[in-house]
């Protein structure tokens, strides 16, 4: 994980400051509206350029970890957030289908940071990486479709002709790239430039967000309580997961490292991805794509405090007892 990954947090408040400086600016504003949806599509064609499908091949290594990670990211979360948006979010009904395309899109990048963290198994998490993406563009649009059409009006050809420029371009891009990478220099060049591309991925995102604040950012002074309306269902979903995670891990007799993957995959969050989509399918509703702005800004922190956490897990035996306990062999004289 390069630097610039390790500091992603301080650089989205910095994003965030600099683009409610430019909102003063009304021709600053202007362009910048205008440049939200491509740098998003960018940042995205960087996120897909890596993922191949022989990718998946280690992947169902440890059946009981993926199969438990797939269950709890894309059957239940969808479900739980959805039921977090109705008890705390039914009078902001933007913020909720914010909420909810923020948590049925587990992370693609920063988990791996804290597994790292917390002791947990990181080849398994990076062998999870392109499953876990490859699920989310498949089934973002069916969740939008089924638990955002309860809440706020999907309108079809707005919605597929949003989820082709956010989504299908940059993905037909990518495959192009890698099938003319790999045939003009080789499979080892696919793999120098996958190394590379996080950059373009990380500077696109944060450029993406400072336009957001410079188009956006004069909604905020009319929802100053954003913050304060995410933080309990967010903290609950945190809560509820880990729980959830830490059942599971007992129930099928997971290793800590296993467990610690398993915590941090399926809590951390894809808001990048929520937010390209969320720019061309919604941009009549500008409090969806300001909610997945502000959502890590809770997120982060938390997982911060929750790698600590996992950590002082592996180290009570009497807390931590999934696995079963091995002792040495006497020493044979």
């Amino acid at each position: 994980m390069t630097c610039l990954q390790k500091t992603q947090p301080f650089l989205l408040l910095i994003a965030i400051g600099l683009g409610l400086g430019l909102a003063q600016v009304s021709w600053l504003s202007e362009l910048a509206a205008g440049l939200i949806v491509p740098l998003l599509a960018l940042m995205l064609y960087a996120t897909f350029l890596p993922v191949t499908w022989g990718s998946f091949r280690q992947t169902f290594a440890k059946t009981k970890v993926v199969l438990t990670s797939l269950a709890i990211n894309f059957l239940w979360t969808p479900i739980l957030a959805w039921t977090l948006g109705a008890l705390f979010l039914r009078e902001s009904v933007d913020v909720w289908v914010g909420l909810l395309m923020l948590m049925v899109t587990p992370c693609t990048d920063w988990y791996l940071v804290f597994t790292g963290v917390a002791g947990g198994d990181v080849a398994l998490a990076t062998a999870l990486l392109p499953v876990n993406l490859t699920l989310q563009v498949l089934l973002l649009p069916v969740y939008l479709l089924i638990f955002a059409g309860m809440v706020v009006e999907v309108d079809p050809l707005n919605w597929a002709q949003g989820l082709f420029f956010s989504l299908g371009i940059p993905l037909i891009l990518a495959r192009i790239s890698q099938e003319t990478i790999i045939q003009l220099w080789g499979e080892a060049s696919l793999d120098q430039v996958s190394q590379k591309i996080g950059v373009v991925q990380l500077i696109s995102l944060n450029l993406a967000v400072v336009c957001i604040f410079a188009a956006k950012g004069h909604m905020l002074g009319g929802h100053l309580g954003l913050w304060l309306q995410l933080l309990a269902p967010v903290s609950l979903f945190f809560l509820i997961n880990l729980l959830l995670a830490y059942q599971a891990a007992q129930l099928f007799r997971l290793s800590y490292p296993e467990f610690a993957c398993l915590s941090c995959t399926t809590l951390a969050r894809n808001s990048p991805l929520s937010l390209a989509i969320a720019a061309t399918v919604f941009p009549d509703r500008p409090l969806i794509t300001l909610t997945l702005v502000i959502g890590p800004l809770i997120e982060l922190p938390v997982l911060t405090l929750l790698s600590q956490l996992l950590l002082q897990i592996k180290n009570q035996p009497r807390i931590w007892s999934a696995a079963p306990h091995t002792t040495a062999p006497p020493d044979q004289d």
